[in-house]
């Protein structure tokens, strides 16, 4: 825990916009320094200007039989909160687009303020087209959020404790990927560049885990027939600690992140719980993201060294 403490408090002071390639690099710097004290041989991986991201990678992903993956970099500040509910995919889609019809009434309402007293009615459809771009656009393209506890920081604390938990171990590759914010071209970037590896092996991809009491374990389409893979999460991740896991190998699923680059995965995200919604996860992407627990971290880097020995070898968890 002190560990976890220590690098939380230096990423949130130091490092809590990593948005364009000067905060970037600066992080990267810090986080292969980390995980050498911690015994992994990191380095950094770049895949050119047209894709643009640059990923850190700890172990050798041509040898390893498990990825455990997040992503470093942070977003912009959202004009409407993200919202994310895992397992209510309608909720999901209602919510995302009702934002989408909001901005575009938005939009309407702007260039009809402008062109209407103006009496040039000709000039309304090209501002309301270029309104419609810039406000669905900011998300992509706005001021960076200042605070990013849950999204992004999260998932690098649990890696980071998950590393030295492991202790280098050889069967397992570490990657912080980057631009999750910019269509996940840093996961897809890494799967051009490893093709075989990312279409065989498994990928835990560790989201936004620092805000909730319940941890969701989503196996992929293709990940949830195996049995094998299903016990050692059971056993790996267990009830009556800081968190309660929620493993669901069934019904209907979707969480936005990079795991849906890779075909054996399991999505792992830390949720809060509301009756008639289901699981979801609050303020991503607003100034309001500000939680991140370290006993969730610890929980999750526990689970996951347990894991690796009961899912490669059958081993003893503890």
């Amino acid at each position: 825990m002190d560990s976890i403490k220590k690098w939380k408090d230096y990423i949130q002071l130091l490092y809590p916009v990593r948005r364009n390639d000067v905060q970037k690099a600066a992080f990267r710097k810090w986080l292969m320094g980390e995980l050498k004290h911690s015994g992994w041989r990191a380095r950094e991986e770049t895949y050119g200007k047209l894709n643009g991201s640059v990923n850190v990678i700890a172990g050798d992903p041509e040898r390893a039989q498990v990825f455990l993956c997040t992503h470093y970099d942070t977003a912009a500040r959202a004009l409407v909160p993200d919202f994310v509910s895992p397992t209510n995919v309608a909720a999901h889609v209602i919510y995302h687009t009702m934002a989408a019809v909001l901005l575009l009434a938005a939009a309407f309402l702007l260039s009809l303020a402008v062109s209407f007293p103006l009496r040039m009615p000709e000039l309304m459809l090209p501002l309301f087209l270029l309104l419609a771009v810039a406000l669905l656009g900011f998300s992509a393209f706005g001021p960076a959020n200042p605070n990013n506890a849950n999204s992004s920081t999260s998932g690098v604390l649990a890696l980071l404790a998950s590393a030295k938990e492991l202790a280098f171990d050889r069967r397992v590759c570490l990657v912080f990927l980057d631009n999750n914010e910019r269509n996940l071209l840093g996961a897809s970037a890494f799967k051009k560049a490893h093709p075989d590896r990312a279409a065989e092996n498994l990928f835990i991809d560790l989201d936004c885990v620092g805000d909730g009491d319940c941890l969701l374990l989503l196996p992929s389409k293709y990940s949830r027939w195996d049995g094998d893979l299903l016990a050692a999460l059971e056993a790996a991740f267990p009830a009556g600690e800081e968190m309660t896991p929620v493993l669901r190998a069934k019904g209907l699923h979707y969480y936005p992140s990079d795991n849906r680059r890779f075909k054996f995965h399991v999505a792992v995200c830390a949720c809060r719980f509301l009756a008639g919604l289901g699981y979801y996860i609050p303020r991503l992407h607003t100034k309001r993201d500000t939680v991140l627990s370290e006993e969730n971290a610890a929980y999750v880097a526990r689970s996951v060294a347990r894991f690796v020995p009961l899912y490669l070898d059958g081993g003893d968890p503890t």
